[in-house]
């Protein structure tokens, strides 16, 4: 008898080692987050119209960058530019793009502090950089993205460019906070849900928005990523379940390898980062489309690809990034992984608490520019 009671305490032991629920992520990241959104309860909004870019043939509301690996062409320096993977152009308009990460972090920051905390003045100053962003008819974007990653000599712009818009993701899932938390009224969060119901109309309709639909790599997972996220806001089920469907039928089978490998990304010049970002996105995307009747996570293809086989493939990479057997990125391997939200969010989906005891270990504010352009997934405390 004693015998069986202690195999049975053993087993609660267990299992309680594996029980997520006792994982208290608020708790956790109380600290951070109130840290970070203090910093920026004075912090006026800055929108796309404070910069003019020179270079761009659209408007000043328009969104303007320029494609990442184009350079000019030492044989022709006034011709059209030319690519070279991987390596960024330091020269490149990047005004725009900084300003829609500074958005995003700041809203995320607060919204995650008032759900914390409760204190409306987190609430208020994220309301103030949404209307500049949405609403105000001065400061607002455009709900499109004609000009984005525009190539000199080239294209004015680019479908490939609609992964810019990664950082309004988390934008969109504050906002949906705000609502739940009964702080924005059906008045006020009107006009904001308007443009992304228009921004999500031009991303499933456009000849770009169907490219990037289409693209193949992490590109297309990240169009599932936005376009989920937009749809769940606005409430278009049409949308959400044509993003189910491409997450099952194309995402899955045509990005992962039997082993959870993403042989696009393992081919590209900066392979681990690649490889972190689409199963960053590919996880994101698992957990905007689930819900009662669907569930992303537990998906498994004809030929059993699923997501929690790409997780296990790049796990022990993410422990210990000097076993990866493959070529190291030209550019910031050193700076890779960060506090990767696929490691927190695949946790507690699957009851996975190596996933979340790393997740812990890492840094959650990485500070080079080219990590927090692939980091777009910052305040879990939103989500979780």
């Amino acid at each position: 008898m004693k015998k069986i009671i202690i195999t049975f305490i053993i087993m609660m032991l267990l299992l309680g080692c594996n029980n997520q629920n006792v994982f208290d992520l608020e708790t956790f990241e109380q600290d951070r987050v109130i840290k970070i959104a203090d910093e920026y309860l004075k912090a006026e909004p800055i929108t796309i119209t404070n910069f003019i870019a020179e270079r761009s043939t659209g408007g000043v509301h328009d969104y303007y960058s320029e494609g990442d690996y184009w350079w000019p062409n030492p044989e022709d320096p006034t011709g059209p530019y030319i690519r070279k993977d991987g390596l960024t152009n330091p020269d490149n308009f990047v005004a725009h793009r900084k300003a829609m990460r500074r958005f995003s972090i700041i809203v995320p920051a607060l919204v995650a502090a008032y759900k914390i905390t409760g204190d409306e003045k987190y609430a208020e100053q994220a309301v103030k950089h949404l209307n500049a962003w949405f609403v105000n008819p001065d400061s607002k974007m455009n709900p499109n993205l004609l000009y984005a990653q525009a190539i000199s000599g080239k294209v004015a712009g680019r479908g490939i460019g609609i992964i810019d818009t990664i950082h309004l993701v988390e934008v969109a899932q504050a906002i949906i906070v705000l609502e739940k938390k009964r702080f924005l009224s059906f008045g006020d969060a009107l006009p904001i849900k308007q443009w992304f119901e228009e921004y999500l109309k031009w991303l499933v309709t456009s000849d770009f928005g169907i490219e990037e639909r289409d693209n193949g790599n992490n590109h297309s997972t990240c169009w599932v990523m936005q376009a989920g996220m937009y749809a769940k806001l606005v409430n278009n089920e049409a949308v959400l379940i044509e993003c189910r469907e491409i997450y099952k039928h194309l995402i899955l089978q045509r990005q992962v390898e039997a082993d959870g490998s993403f042989p696009l990304e393992l081919k590209r010049t900066k392979p681990y980062g690649y490889s972190l970002f689409n199963l960053d996105a590919m996880v994101m995307v698992c957990a905007i489309l689930t819900d009662g009747t669907n569930n992303m996570w537990q998906f498994a293809t004809e030929d059993g690809k699923n997501i929690k086989d790409a997780m296990e493939f790049m796990y022990p990479y993410i422990k210990d990034k000097s076993k990866w057997p493959y070529k190291k990125d030209v550019m910031y391997f050193d700076q890779w992984p960060v506090r990767q939200p696929s490691l927190l969010f695949a946790g507690f989906a699957f009851k996975e608490s190596k996933y979340i005891e790393l997740w812990k270990t890492l840094n959650p504010d990485p500070t080079e520019e080219e990590i927090i352009r692939n980091f777009p997934i910052r305040q879990p405390v939103l989500w979780i």
